[in-house]
């Protein structure tokens, strides 16, 4: 028998109950919300969210390499020669676009169906996280002849855009420090990074990506390095997984095509084991779970 305490006073209830996160608190909130978890799943998902930028880039025709680098103090350095994050002054926001990509959720090029056609993700809270989670990220834009330069600090600038000198290049430079108060491990590991970057290169065949561990030097005194490049893209991929198993046929099936204004690529073989490996991936992303791709081509 339960007895109800008729002298408990009920829990105040009200408008002052109700909390309003500014720009990117949800983010250091609830961090798992957004990036999976805090331990080595959600550290290595920042780069991938920083990578799929560039790859925006590449899928778009304007980026054909991508470097990253895990830096002596756990920091990561990515660097393409895309276009560059647009820097001018964005008239709603009322800062620079470079700021708003880095601080304002649900901000990007991939909401204009003109700027990117095909994008790993559409919800442009990428980047942001990144900036959000990091206790520092610094943010260099090659663009229009200059370099641009903006620091950042748990989502917040400390700085306003500055111009830090003149360049022939275009292209867009991250590096951020995670923020070890946040999570709960806090060092790369290089074969992970490796498994998605090699990934990458299979998926969009011609682009190189290219993995330096700056913690690790070499005996000829150079860093640990591996450069992922892929002319046969999907094709390969296959070869790759199917490489310890006895084939049943020698050549790849590979089909190419395009369905009312969607490309689709399958790449198959066979061979003499029971069990089959299937992975799909739309807009570069591995749909772990399943997806409706899937779905029809094991109809088909």
């Amino acid at each position: 028998m339960i007895e109800e305490n008729k002298n408990a006073t009920p829990a105040e209830y009200s408008a002052d109950s109700i909390q309003v996160l500014e720009g990117l608190e949800a983010v250091r909130k609830r961090p798992a919300m957004y990036i999976g978890d805090i331990s080595e799943k959600g550290l290595h998902h920042l780069v991938y969210e920083v990578v799929d930028n560039s790859i925006d880039e590449a899928l778009a025709g304007y980026c054909n390499n991508i470097d990253v680098t895990i830096n002596e103090d756990n920091s990561i350095t990515v660097i393409d020669d895309g276009r560059g994050i647009p820097v001018d002054y964005h008239e709603k926001e009322g800062k620079s676009a470079l700021e708003v990509v880095l601080t304002v959720l649900h901000a990007g090029g991939k909401f204009n169906k003109g700027t990117y056609k095909v994008s790993g993700g559409l919800h442009g809270v990428g980047v942001s996280c990144v900036n959000a989670l990091s206790t520092l990220l610094k943010a260099e834009v090659h663009r229009d002849g200059k370099i641009y330069m903006m620091e950042f600090s748990c989502g917040k600038a400390l700085n306003e855009i500055q111009v830090v000198g003149t360049t022939d290049k275009t292209g867009t430079t991250i590096s951020f420090k995670p923020d070890n108060t946040v999570f709960t491990v806090t060092e790369y590991k290089y074969d992970i990074l490796a498994r998605r970057l090699r990934e990458l290169a299979f998926l969009n065949a011609g682009i190189n990506l290219r993995l330096t561990d700056r913690r690790e030097i070499r005996e000829d005194g150079s860093f640990k390095s591996e450069l992922f490049h892929s002319d046969e893209g999907l094709k390969e991929f296959v070869r790759y997984v199917d490489k310890s198993k006895e084939k049943l046929i020698q050549d790849v099936i590979h089909i190419v095509t395009e369905k009312q204004g969607i490309p689709v690529e399958v790449a198959m073989t066979y061979n003499t084991s029971y069990n089959e490996s299937v992975f799909s991936y739309v807009n570069d992303i591995n749909t772990i779970v399943g997806c409706t791709p899937q779905a029809g081509f094991r109809r088909g």
